[in-house]
């Protein structure tokens, strides 16, 4: 049988690996090799020795470098077809990217502080993965796009986080850093602790109002790290990219790339963007409800049900994404012979919670745990309007201006959210309004407006709406005006322990 007939066949072209040249190829089994290696020395060496540790050594050895071979030519089989051009160039530009990995080596030179963890292997990986991005940026202008918005934005955060940090300083009377080291610390403020408190103790107390995936992701991405917070910024500065990636791609096939690239610019740019770096859920969040969506109107109806699955481990809001995967799939087959199981499939994002749920009442013989423990924070279930009551309540009893200044501004990206929703509900489509709708409802349905401006973050709807509108020059300045300075602003607080939402 001719199996090029049967599966796609670049696969089988393992002949270009020799037009690609010796230097790529060698580099690529090189860093195949060496993977292979460290498999062996890590897992292998520490229990066994003789005849039967040489010969997992070779096998493992040559096995690392086929199977780097073989990403290596699947990678650059993907990447010549998006980036449309040859096969031969995608393996000489891809085969720069594996060489990095022989950094693995070092860990027999460094002493052993710094290669605890597998801090070398991590940052070894992360430079493979950093130089495929500016690769396929080099070649496609959406991921060059992100790139710029997503580099800029946040080299401008963390230099005026840090610039606050140091000469500022620190609130008096504030938290203990979670850092030994002050640059670091920054990013660990307020419910940052409580994520970096799981991931390194486990669930206690109040901890349990705050879902698992986050603080699961910390801890596994940690013990390469060495350092939780590390691991913390690592996923919430990829998440954000990828995010924006999505939003990028789901905009432009609803829109057009104008609109695409105006979005993800405001986002970037929004006044509570700081929690897209810091040690918070917004990033993974933001991540997981745009691909769910993506997936989505890809109509790719599993993909979609278990990105929601994770997007509910990841924020109770997740679970909202039930309401427009139905309204989608409904939409997709209008006028066609129902398919259930597309619709079974949405159980997938309602399980995310029954997971934690489960795990709740296990733990705690209290399900709803996450709930009753809301009561911390003088949270609990009441009509959304009754928030709005109670913070201009606040204002007029209270002579501090600190709690009149955090009242206001939850007022305000409160109404800013409804105002946009109402003034723009047209140019959505139904499952944004739907889902745009109940991810203000909830949070307003808690008696008070607590953390409404960072909410508002993850709010991909409203981004869709104002980058229609920033169509003209004259409202793309007002979002500027209003988003840059108090971008700045909030930056500078949170550094300095100051509560912002």
């Amino acid at each position: 049988m001719n199996l090029s007939h049967v599966l796609p066949s670049r696969l089988f072209r393992f002949s270009e690996l020799l037009f690609a040249g010796w230097a790529p190829l060698l580099a690529v089994v090189a860093s195949g090799c060496t993977l292979g290696f460290f498999a062996w020395y890590a897992v292998i060496v520490p229990g066994h020795h003789g005849l039967l540790s040489e010969a997992s050594l070779i096998l493992m050895t040559a096995g690392g470098a086929a199977a780097v071979t073989a990403l290596w030519l699947t990678y650059a089989s993907y990447f010549s077809a998006r980036a449309r051009i040859a096969l031969v160039r995608a393996l000489q530009y891809d085969a720069a990217t594996w060489p990095p990995l022989l950094l693995l080596w070092l860990s027999f030179l460094l002493p052993p502080q710094l290669t605890h963890g597998a801090r070398l292997f991590l940052v070894a990986v992360l430079l493979c993965c950093v130089g495929k991005v500016l690769i396929a940026a080099r070649f496609n202008q959406t991921v060059r796009e992100v790139l710029i918005d997503f580099g800029a934005t946040r080299v401008a955060i963390i230099v005026i986080a840090e610039l606050a940090a140091v000469i500022i300083g620190q609130r008096a009377g504030s938290h203990v850093q979670e850092s030994s080291h002050a640059l670091l610390a920054v990013w660990g403020r307020w419910d940052a602790v409580h994520y970096l408190n799981i991931a390194t103790a486990g669930y206690q107390g109040t901890d349990m109002a705050f879902f698992p995936l986050y603080p699961l992701l910390i801890r596994m991405v940690g013990a390469l790290a060495g350092n939780h917070l590390v691991a913390g910024l690592l996923i919430s500065s990829a998440s954000l990219f990828f995010g924006l990636l999505y939003l990028y791609k789901l905009l432009e096939h609803e829109y057009d790339r104008a609109v695409a690239r105006r979005a993800i610019f405001y986002v970037s740019i929004f006044p509570t963007a700081v929690y897209f770096t810091a040690v918070y859920t917004e990033s993974l969040f933001f991540m997981l409800t745009v691909a769910s969506f993506y997936y989505m109107r890809a109509r790719l109806w599993w993909v979609a049900a278990i990105v929601g699955f994770f997007a509910a481990l990841t924020r109770i809001e997740g679970v909202l994404l039930i309401v427009p995967f139905v309204m989608e799939c409904f939409a997709a087959q209008r006028g066609q012979r129902r398919n259930y199981a597309d619709y079974a499939a949405g159980l997938l994002i309602p399980a995310g919670l029954a997971v934690y749920m489960g795990y709740l009442w296990v733990l705690r013989a209290d399900p709803l745990y996450f709930s009753h423990v809301q009561i911390h924070w003088n949270r609990h279930f009441a009509p959304p309007w009754v928030s709005l009551i109670n913070a201009f309540g606040k204002i007029a009893h209270t002579s501090s201006a600190q709690i009149v200044a955090n009242q206001s501004l939850e007022i305000a990206f409160t109404l800013l959210m409804i105002g946009v929703l109402v003034a723009g509900w047209h140019s959505l489509r139904p499952s944004y309004i739907a889902y745009m709708g109940l991810s203000i409802l909830v949070p307003m349905s808690t008696s008070n407006l607590m953390s409404m401006p960072r909410f508002a973050l993850v709010l991909f709807p409203m981004f869709a709406i104002l980058a229609r509108w920033g169509e003209r020059p004259w409202v793309n300045n007002v979002i500027l005006a209003f988003s840059l300075p108090l971008l700045g602003l909030f930056t500078v607080l949170f550094a300095d322990w100051y509560w912002v939402a």
